[in-house]
C-alpha cells in the first residue's frame, strides 16, 4: 500500500475514531492504567520551569518508569511535558534513528492534541514519527486543573 493512501487511511481512521478509554483496546488501556498508577505514587504531578514532577521525582531525562510499563506490558510510553503550545517529549521509550525521541513534539495537527488541548483522553490509531501505533493519550492535570502534560501508551501496528 503506497505512503499517501496509509496517510489517508489513518486519517479517516482517526477522525473517526473512539476517544473513550471505555471503548478502546483492552491491552492500551491496561497499560495506561499501570502507567498512571506508577506515576500517582510517586505523588502529585507539577511542574517547575519545563521540568515535571511526580511529588519529588523529576520525570525528565528519567526513563525508569516508561521502561518499567514496556517491560510488564510491552509496547512503548511517553510522558509529554507542556511547553507553550506544544507537549514535548521528555521521558520515552519511542526510537527515532535508533535514539530515544527525547525532545521531539506531538504532531500538532495531529487528533491527539486536539482531543488534549479539549481536556479530553485520545483513544486510536497514530502516525508517530513516521509509524503507525494503536494509542492511548490522557492529560495529566495539575492541583489547579490545568494540562500540564500527557500520558502516552502505545503499539506499533506495523
Amino acid at each position: 500500500m503506497s505512503r499517501f493512501l496509509s496517510k489517508f487511511l489513518l486519517s479517516f481512521a482517526a477522525a473517526a475514531c473512539i476517544v473513550s478509554p471505555a471503548m478502546a483496546d483492552e491491552k492500551v488501556t491496561k497499560a495506561m492504567s499501570a502507567l498512571k498508577q506508577e506515576l500517582a505514587a510517586q505523588g502529585k504531578p507539577r511542574l517547575e520551569g519545563d521540568q515535571l514532577f511526580f511529588g519529588s521525582s523529576k520525570i525528565n531525562g528519567d526513563f525508569t518508569i516508561v521502561d518499567k510499563i514496556t517491560a510488564k506490558h510491552g509496547g512503548t510510553a511517553t510522558l509529554f511535558v507542556k511547553e507553550g503550545n506544544n507537549y514535548i517529549r521528555r521521558s520515552t521509550n519511542v526510537m527515532k534513528a535508533g535514539q530515544r525521541a527525547v525532545g521531539t513534539p506531538l504532531d500538532p495537527s495531529g487528533p491527539a492534541k486536539a482531543a488534549i488541548d479539549s481536556g479530553k483522553p485520545f483513544y486510536g490509531p497514530v502516525d508517530i514519527l513516521g509509524k503507525i501505533y494503536q494509542t492511548g493519550y490522557e492529560p495529566i492535570v495539575n492541583e489547579s486543573g490545568a494540562t500540564i502534560g500527557i500520558y502516552y501508551v502505545g503499539y506499533s501496528l506495523e
